[in-house]
């Protein structure tokens, strides 16, 4: 096996969930390309992260037979579901990729565009010159209005306010880190009642849960429209079959959990950044700027820098640090190593994406590197890769453009460079610290007035 920290698995765990990053830099730097680490626990079997990008092109394309997917996802169960996409294997995982796919990628996501553009606009519609703005806050709600109303179709009724009102604190409290331990030492997850952790998680998910289903039948019979949910219920593999109401409650779930913390993050680094380098703001506004007024969302998304600057932003801060884990179910040989049933392979996103021989001054932001260089799959994989990379990267990216470009056409916003704005942990993904804000300038009401004045 690759060598790694002698460390005991329990303390390992607990650093890789505290100071995930961190861990990982210095695993990296002091043993190398691939090393194993003990991260699930008292027990936790070896686990072999990897970051040179032909071990992770050798991995994503070994026959997925040799590897059982789903099984290492037993720690997200609790959350996602038994029936989730990330669970299964197989001709399962087969099926339900090839059902979710169309409602989440191509032809279809030309109907999210101006809803999500209006959703935009509606969350800030009461920022004025002089307000002092948590971004993420705002970036999460957006997300979150995403999910609600493009995935699963709610308009503004009681059970969209209900829905609205569960799902905040449920996921503060699940992306807390002391909730987080629970997820990886099961002997913590007992329900003692609403007062314990455990049992307030399993209260919150059933609030939720009942809201889901209620919604899932009475939408099996109503007209459905073109939202996620609505293409999902009428979806039918070759066998002609369709979802049942529990693989369509995990699936939607597992979007809600993956797809809303996720995207606000990410979108939160992409204004610190932008806003950190000013001659990179300037460079994005003006090629915002010139599609004219009110610009077609599809022709937004379509903007070689905007891409280039969301990509890069993804790149330093991915989705995710790792993709998702593969379980050795027949002796493999990777990087000159022979792999034992058991044993956990995991293409480590965050390592990768901070090589230097890949990307020079891997630190600093810039978006040019897109611009001149197409990377491959295997250097370049904020989503995951191969057969279970992530399946609503399509509509994040669009998701995060939009939202991106709808705020950068109507406000100025500016940001104090003394204030010193760290990455911190939250739930799977990495975001900047409490303290970072932005100041806005100028706004919708500011050039509505301005032009009535003109005239």
């Amino acid at each position: 096996m690759p060598d790694g920290p002698r460390l005991p698995a329990l303390l390992q765990t607990l650093k890789i969930i505290a100071q995930p990053t961190q861990f990982l830099e210095r695993c990296a730097n002091k043993f190398g390309d691939c090393f194993t680490l003990r991260v699930l626990g008292f027990n936790s079997p070896p686990i072999v992260f990897f970051s040179n990008p032909k071990a992770i092109e050798a991995i994503f394309n070994t026959d997925a037979d040799k590897f059982e997917l789903g099984k290492i996802t037993h720690v997200f169960q609790p959350l996602t579901g038994s029936q989730s996409l990330i669970m299964q294997d197989g001709k399962r995982h087969q099926r339900l990729r090839q059902l979710l796919m169309p409602p989440l990628h191509g032809k279809q996501l030309l109907a999210y565009g101006q809803t999500i553009c209006n959703l935009t606009l509606k969350a800030t519609q009461n920022w004025f010159p002089g307000n002092f703005i948590s971004i993420r806050d705002y970036t999460s709600e957006i997300a979150l209005e995403v999910i609600l109303q493009v995935v699963l179709g709610l308009k503004e009724n009681r059970r969209y306010f209900q829905l609205k009102n569960l799902i905040e604190p449920y996921l503060e409290s699940v992306n807390q880190p002391l909730n987080s331990i629970q997820f990886f030492l099961p002997p913590l997850q007992q329900n003692l009642g609403n007062w314990s952790p455990w049992g307030k998680f399993i209260q919150q998910r059933q609030q939720i849960d009942d809201l889901i289903y209620a919604e899932i039948a009475e939408r099996r019979t109503k007209l459905l429209g073109e939202d996620v949910l609505s293409l999902l219920i009428s979806a039918r593999d070759e066998a002609g079959k369709g979802l049942t109401n529990q693989e369509l409650r995990d699936q939607l779930i597992t979007l809600l959990l993956l797809g809303h913390d996720t995207t606000a993050s990410a979108l939160a680094w992409t204004f610190y950044w932008i806003h950190r380098y000013p001659k990179i703001l300037d460079q994005l506004v003006e090629e915002l700027n010139s599609l004219g007024e009110n610009p077609d969302p599809m022709d937004i998304v379509q903007l070689p820098y905007l891409n280039a600057v969301c990509q890069e932003t993804l790149r330093i801060y991915p989705i995710a640090l790792i993709s998702q884990p593969r379980v050795v179910k027949e002796s493999i040989k990777i990087e000159n190593y022979q792999f034992q049933p058991g044993t956990i392979l995991v293409p480590c996103i965050h390592l990768a994406h901070h090589r230097d021989q890949v990307y020079p001054n891997s630190k600093q932001f810039n978006p040019n590197r897109f611009l001149k260089q197409k990377f491959s799959p295997y250097e370049y994989l904020p989503f995951g890769g191969g057969s279970r990379s992530c399946i609503g990267m399509a509509l994040s990216l669009f998701e995060m453009k939009l939202i991106l470009a709808t705020i950068l056409l109507n406000y100025q916003l500016a940001f104090n460079q003394a204030h010193v704005v760290k990455p911190v942990r939250r739930g799977i993904t990495i975001v900047p610290s409490g303290n970072f804000r932005l100041t806005v300038l100028t706004g919708i009401q500011t050039r509505i007035s301005t032009k009535a004045v003109n005239r």
